[in-house]
C-alpha cells in the first residue's frame, strides 16, 4: 500500500496545527509567570500572537486540502502543555530551564515546516508552500531571539538568585 505526498501533506498540517496548539498553551502559562523578566515576557507575548496566526495559517491549508484538525491531536497538545508548565512551576530554576525549553521546541518547529514545505511542494500546493515558508521564518526568529538572550536571562537569574529576599525563578 503507497500513501500519497497530499495524504502525508495532511497529516503533517495536524501535526502541525496541535504543535502550534502545545506552543500556544506553553508560551501563555510561561508568560503568566515570567514577572521578574520582562523583555523575555514580551518576546514571548509576541510570539503568541504569531503562533495564533500560524495555527490561523494552518487551518486554512487544512480546508484547502478538504480536511480539517485532529481534534485528538490537538487535545494531546494541549494536555503535554499542561503538563509541561505544571513541570516548570515546579523547578526552582523555572525562567532558564523554560527558555532552553523554548528553544529546544522552536527547533523542532523549524524541522517540522522545513519538511512540510517538501510535502506541499511534491503534493503541488504552492500556497502551503508560501505558508509554511512564513511560519519557518517566524520560528528561525524567535529561535534565534531565544539563543541571543540565553545569556543575559541566565545571567538575570543567577544574580537574582544570589540575592538574599528576591525571587529569581520567574
Amino acid at each position: 500500500m503507497t500513501t500519497t505526498p497530499r495524504e502525508h501533506l495532511v497529516d503533517w498540517l495536524r501535526d502541525a496545527h496541535a504543535m502550534e496548539q502545545q506552543a500556544e498553551a506553553m508560551l501563555e502559562a510561561q508568560a503568566e509567570r515570567l514577572d521578574h523578566y520582562p523583555q523575555l515576557r514580551e518576546r514571548i507575548r509576541q510570539h503568541i500572537d504569531e503562533t495564533r496566526w500560524q495555527r490561523d495559517q494552518l487551518d486554512g491549508c487544512l480546508q484547502r486540502q478538504g480536511a480539517s484538525p485532529s481534534t485528538l491531536k490537538d487535545l494531546s497538545g494541549k494536555l503535554m502543555a499542561f503538563g509541561q508548565g505544571v513541570g516548570g512551576m515546579l523547578a526552582s530554576d523555572e525562567v532558564v530551564k523554560g527558555a532552553m525549553a523554548g528553544y529546544v521546541f522552536e527547533n523542532l518547529e523549524i524541522a517540522s515546516y522545513t519538511a512540510l514545505i517538501v510535502a506541499a511542494e511534491a503534493a503541488g500546493d504552492d500556497l502551503t508552500v508560501g505558508v509554511c515558508r512564513n511560519i519557518l521564518a517566524q520560528e528561525h526568529a524567535m529561535a534565534a531571539w531565544l539563543l541571543e538572550h540565553l545569556p543575559e536571562t541566565t545571567a538575570a537569574f543567577l544574580s537574582r538568585s544570589a540575592t538574599p529576599g528576591v525571587t529569581a525563578r520567574h
